[in-house]
């Protein structure tokens, strides 16, 4: 293997945005609706804004750890150069969960889609039509990735502000609470705020993607300014598509009792406002989502692969190997695309609930890190500006992230016990019961620091 050859600086700030709200998938918000407005008692808008404003705290996080360390691996190179390789090792691998089922989460999903329009096609030709599609991409050229994602992420928001100005014209001819402007989806005099946290932590995980970006900070043409940038950025746009389209469906319908399965509430929201035409339009917009995610996650877990098969924590000459022509990784790529081939025996719940507690384990390592390097190694906590940014910021982080943690269902939890447990026999073989070194990582390594 060519040692000389690294990934290539190519993506400037907005293609790392695309890929982050790729990945977000801005249609998602009218999937969930159904649920998350019953949890709330009709106040989605509201606890769409308190999901938001937990998330900023662990994006600020992330941009912080992005301007120190530069380098893809996002929460599990963090972990490594502030706390230790073997804590790293564990949170790389709890994050694969996340970034390795989110690929195949989407395939499902596809599968889904178009089984319900062509169902006489078995549904293993959808799965496995989508997965060389993703790969194939994937391995060419992280800006074709860029590019590709970019489209169909700007077709989902045409189809929202499609879908926000038929909102309006219903909502004046009398449709749901009969207004355009209405404090209605944010405040009900009897609500119960309990409900409304409840439904936000359930929401907190539609910002998925955020944190992902992290993981292109080596492709990136200006990763101490770019990076932490598209984070904000991607969190602030995700929030305010999610706050406005909620507005508006929460005003069309302010309880859920128009729905049939309000589990599944986007065919029904996008039928109601729209009739038939628009629902195909509207149901293609949700379909390009699935794929976009699966696409830009795809990349993303590859990239993490990478790092952690370039400090040989996972067998280098399979996971550490870039292409020399195109510059990607491409036996990470190949194994993911071999991965999302089992989605056709694997169940949509478990493959959400898995997700779940990989993210979380990355959140709470990305605010504890920030602890770790800026106040600890650095002491940096003297001046009011630094306490707040390094000590404060990153502890509102976490404890916002235990609250998540609270929340976290059952199957969620034991799953993810499980798969780290995997880990646990892994790390104890190659470290020859944790005697040995991990792999070429150097804890100590001094990076210099961006004054922010």
């Amino acid at each position: 293997m060519n040692e000389n050859i690294v990934l290539k600086r190519s993506l400037g700030v907005w293609q790392i945005v695309m890929l982050g709200m790729g990945w977000m998938v801005p249609m998602i918000v009218f999937d969930t609706f159904g649920i998350a407005s019953e949890i709330s008692s009709g106040l989605v808008p509201l606890a769409y804004i308190i999901a938001l404003g937990a998330m900023l705290f662990t994006a600020f996080s992330y941009g912080k750890m992005a301007q120190a360390f530069p380098s893809a691996g996002s929460s599990y190179t963090y972990t490594q150069k502030t706390m230790s390789p073997y804590l790293a090792f564990f949170v790389g691998w709890a994050s694969l969960l996340d970034y390795l089922l989110i690929p195949m989460i989407s395939a499902l999903l596809i599968q889904i889609y178009c089984t319900a329009i062509f169902p006489d096609i078995p549904s293993w030709v959808w799965i496995a039509g989508y997965v060389i599609v993703a790969t194939v991409i994937n391995l060419w050229s992280i800006n074709i990735t860029a590019n590709v994602n970019s489209i169909l992420v700007v077709f989902q928001i045409v189809v929202i502000v499609c879908f926000v100005f038929l909102a309006v014209k219903e909502l004046n001819q009398g449709m749901g609470v009969g207004t355009t402007l209405t404090v209605q989806p944010f405040y009900q005099p009897d609500f119960h705020f309990s409900g409304v946290i409840a439904a936000a932590t359930v929401l907190c995980f539609s910002f998925l993607g955020f944190d992902a970006v992290t993981n292109y900070s080596e492709e990136a043409l200006n990763p101490t300014k770019d990076i932490p940038k598209a984070i904000m950025i991607t969190a602030l746009a995700g929030g305010l598509i999610f706050i406005v389209s909620s507005y508006f469906t929460q005003a069309l319908f302010p309880d859920i009792s128009t729905f049939k399965d309000p589990g599944a509430t986007a065919p029904e929201i996008s039928l109601y406002v729209g009739g038939k035409l628009f629902q195909l339009f509207f149901l293609s917009a949700s379909f390009a989502g699935s794929f976009t995610s699966g696409l830009v996650s795809h990349a993303s877990v590859s990239r993490l692969l990478y790092v952690m098969g370039r400090d040989n924590v996972l067998p280098k000459k399979l996971f550490g190997y870039l292409h020399p022509q195109w510059r990607t990784p491409v036996f990470n790529v190949l194994l993911v695309g071999a991965v999302c081939l089992t989605a056709a025996f694997f169940d949509l719940e478990m493959a959400a609930a898995l997700v779940n507690f990989g993210a979380l384990i990355a959140f709470t390592f990305v605010n504890l890190s920030v602890i770790a390097y800026y106040s600890i190694r650095l002491k940096r906590y003297k001046t009011p500006k630094d306490f707040l940014s390094y000590v404060i910021m990153p502890s509102i982080g976490a404890a916002l992230v235990a609250v998540l943690w609270f929340h976290l269902e059952l199957n969620s939890f034991v799953l993810g016990i499980g798969w780290v447990f995997i880990g646990f026999i892994y790390l104890a073989y190659q470290t020859k019961m944790f005697k040995g070194k991990l792999g070429n990582i150097e804890l100590n390594e001094e990076v210099e620091v961006q004054k922010v």
